[in-house]
């Protein structure tokens, strides 16, 4: 089956590839000829998720999902959350945003987090939500060099290794990213 990833960030799209498997062969944005940035002004991840799979569903006529993901943060009333990519302003910046992060968690005491992705899909003209979480901690110094975003502040609950320490097989196992793509293969099938 071929069906389009309708984002720019070539980490996710390896990361899915990954998950996904042999079954099914991901398109990327500009293998079906978009080189647009794709919407993405709502307030909620549902609604930018949509708003990207809408968009490149309507204009190329591929079917596609789209996810949006966001860190909530317990101590920071659930921030950064739906903009967690862009934190520390534009243009987005992995580095500026963990230094953010950081500054901010500098003084708290309760560390518990969650990454939380939610996956549109559009097949057939019909569409579909898919959910991951991830609960977890923030750490106060980056640790690991892989994945990417806050991947290496965040240590998943049960684990002494952040996401950035973990291979793409292990994070993809128990990631907010890994779940959501999981219950999309099954749909899928």
């Amino acid at each position: 089956m071929k069906i389009c990833f309708a984002t720019n960030n070539s980490k996710k799209i390896e990361e899915v590839k990954a998950a996904l498997g042999s079954n099914f062969t991901i398109l990327s944005l500009a293998e079906i000829g978009c080189n647009e940035e794709l919407p993405e002004t709502g307030n909620t991840l549902d609604h930018n998720a949509f708003q990207k799979a809408r968009y490149v569903y309507e204009k190329y006529g591929v079917d596609c999902f789209a996810d949006d993901t966001g860190l909530e943060v317990e101590a920071l009333s659930g921030a950064p959350g739906v903009y967690s990519g862009r934190y520390a302003g534009e243009p987005r910046s992995d580095e500026r945003n963990i230094q953010k992060l950081i500054k901010e968690m500098n003084d708290q005491s309760n560390r518990k987090a969650r990454f939380r992705t939610v996956i549109a899909l559009i097949h057939g003209g019909k569409e579909h939500a898919f959910e991951g979480i991830a609960e977890g901690e923030i750490l106060s110094e980056k640790s690991g060099s892989g994945g990417f975003g806050y991947d290496p502040l965040f240590r998943p609950i049960g684990y002494d290794k952040t996401f950035a320490e973990l291979s793409i097989t292990e994070k993809n196992q128990i990631s907010h990213r890994g779940k959501a793509v999981q219950a999309l293969a099954r749909f899928l099938k």
